[in-house]
């Protein structure tokens, strides 16, 4: 119900929303049909006929059925990196060798001799398996040197002309927590894995401050136009002082939660004791982002047995527990959040043993510790996530996308623990949803139609879905955009649910995604995304 009249009266109610669905995330109210904003908080959410007695002067947005939601929070992007993928080579959907180097001859055509070409976020999977070779790029950039990524980031291939500017020879040798694929003669192949890949991006020019805020410009465009409100982004300093910059000049129309590296903690607690707190609804910090393993399409995800396809290979550790273990509990003893990448069932279960570790020996305080990405779960390790209050930080969109394969690395027996959702959720952990942007699409009702339909890319699984058994409700895949992606990031008390008070973040969508069949979720289209009571993208 509409809660103290009189009072929404006396506010200066500047934009209401009426004749909508609108979906809430409040349990008390979980359905409304209108929306009342003051400034950049929400006044009420009730009836259309009660909030338009007192909308005098402010702008009337008539939904005409559509569905309002709270804006939807990614809990996993490299932000300023998905800016830049926006203008660089586009390879994810390239299904041929043939069309891969065509498209890099063709993206060549266009930039000065000398510039570097990179991103692409290229899928081997595409056609059946076989790594790019420098071979393939020397032919169509003899005067630029190449360095493009695997879409998971976790692997890169190189032209000859880059391997030579970063001095990559048969000589060099591997480097921990990397490999270097090499050719039947021993010389480098082209793709570097992991911590391998520094090799070559030492040497790649830094990208100006002009540069970088114009990829942050693009990226806050591009993730409103898919009803995106905030960012959790896993990224460097560099990001960071571009995010200050933005922040400084009132230009964010997105909120960031900023991650740094782990192995810098030290500096995140001197920043955060200069600044007296973590920063503010705009720009938060005091997260660190560390790595177990590497993933699963470069076979660099540990893994407690051999992959299927090779059963000399249980994949690497990217840093040692030794290490990651005195880094994780410094940082929490001095109060900040720890967010670790873990995919493979081997480096899961060592995470969270030493998040158990860390907990009982640093004692009781509401930590929130994550895993990112949890992609394959062992069973036992399951309902251990509720037990230690860790958050299952996970990007659903690539459920449908490696589904296409999956089975191959790790067969269908491991492929039932893969993307648990509703294992976690009813073994009572907290799942927020993400994207791993510039990995995958930063497009979260593509991410709700993977939940609830597990239905891949390729149609190789409809109409049940890949492993059906872990599909979840649209309700819970919402709350996993939402309230649980705002509890990820301790801003629940701000965002994630519509009602008096909290921040006027929403989303406007033309369909009830709850009302419509799951298959056509993906169809729907956003009408309007809002940040603090400000329209950021209206269609």
């Amino acid at each position: 119900m509409l809660a103290k009249p009189l009072a929404l009266a006396a506010m200066a109610v500047n934009l209401v929303i009426v004749n909508a669905r609108v979906w809430t995330g409040d349990a008390r109210r979980p359905w409304a049909d209108a929306v009342a904003i003051d400034g950049d908080r929400i006044a009420a959410v009730g009836s259309s006929a009660e909030i338009m007695k007192r909308a005098a002067g402010a702008r009337v947005i008539d939904a005409k059925g559509a569905m309002v939601l709270p804006g939807f929070t990614d809990t996993h992007v490299h932000f300023i990196d998905g800016g830049f993928r926006l203008a660089s080579v586009q390879l994810r959907d390239a299904r041929t060798p043939a069309e891969f180097v065509a498209r890099i001859k063709a993206f060549a055509a266009t930039v000065p001799e000398g510039t570097w070409i990179l991103g692409g976020d290229w899928d081997h999977q595409n056609w059946g398996g076989e790594l790019p070779t420098r071979a393939w790029l020397d032919s169509v950039t003899p005067a630029h040197p190449v360095f493009v990524t695997r879409l998971d980031g976790h692997m890169s291939v190189a032209n000859s002309l880059a391997l030579r500017l970063a001095g990559v020879t048969r000589d060099t040798r591997d480097v921990p927590g990397g490999e270097i694929v090499r050719d039947a003669a021993g010389e480098p192949a082209g793709v570097l894995k992991d911590n391998a890949t520094s090799l070559v991006e030492r040497v790649i020019p830094p990208p100006s401050d002009a540069m970088n805020d114009r990829a942050l410009e693009a990226a806050m465009a591009y993730v409103a136009s898919h009803g995106v409100t905030a960012v959790h982004n896993m990224g460097t300093w560099d990001d960071l002082a571009t995010f200050d910059r933005a922040h400084a000049a009132g230009r964010l129309r997105t909120r960031i939660h900023a991650a740094v590296p782990l192995a810098t903690w030290p500096r995140l607690v001197e920043r955060v004791r200069a600044r007296g707190g973590t920063g503010d609804a705009w720009l938060r910090y005091g997260a660190l982002k560390g790595f177990v393993d590497g993933s699963l399409g470069s076979h660099t995800a540990a893994m407690l047995e051999p992959f299927t396809d090779a059963p000399g290979d249980r994949g690497f550790y990217v840093t040692s527990n030794e290490d990651r273990l005195a880094a994780i509990k410094a940082a929490d003893a001095a109060g900040l959040q720890l967010f670790i990448h873990a995919i493979g069932d081997r480096a899961i279960r060592e995470q969270l043993d030493i998040f158990a570790r860390v907990a009982a020996e640093n004692g009781p305080r509401d930590r929130r510790f994550r895993i990112e990405h949890a992609q394959h779960i062992a069973p036992a390790d399951v309902p251990r996530f509720a037990q230690l209050g860790v958050i299952a930080s996970m990007q659903p969109y690539h459920a449908i996308d490696d589904g296409r394969w999956a089975e191959k690395l790790i067969g269908p027996e491991r492929a039932k623990g893969t993307y648990a959702f509703r294992s976690l959720l009813d073994a009572g952990a907290k799942v927020a949803f993400g994207s791993d942007w510039f990995v995958a699409p930063p497009t979260p009702l593509e991410g709700i139609y993977a939940a609830v339909t597990r239905r891949t890319l390729d149609g190789a699984h409809d109409p049940d879905g890949w492993v059906p058994q872990e599909r979840i409700t649209v309700e819970q895949a919402l709350r996993a955009y939402t309230a649980t992606a705002a509890y990820a990031g301790f801003d629940e008390g701000q965002r994630g649910v519509l009602k008096a008070g909290m921040l006027a973040d929403l989303v406007m969508v033309d369909r009830d995604l709850t009302r419509v069949p799951p298959a056509e979720i993906r169809e729907a289209k956003v009408l309007l995304t809002m940040v603090g009571g400000q329209v950021v993208f209206e269609r």
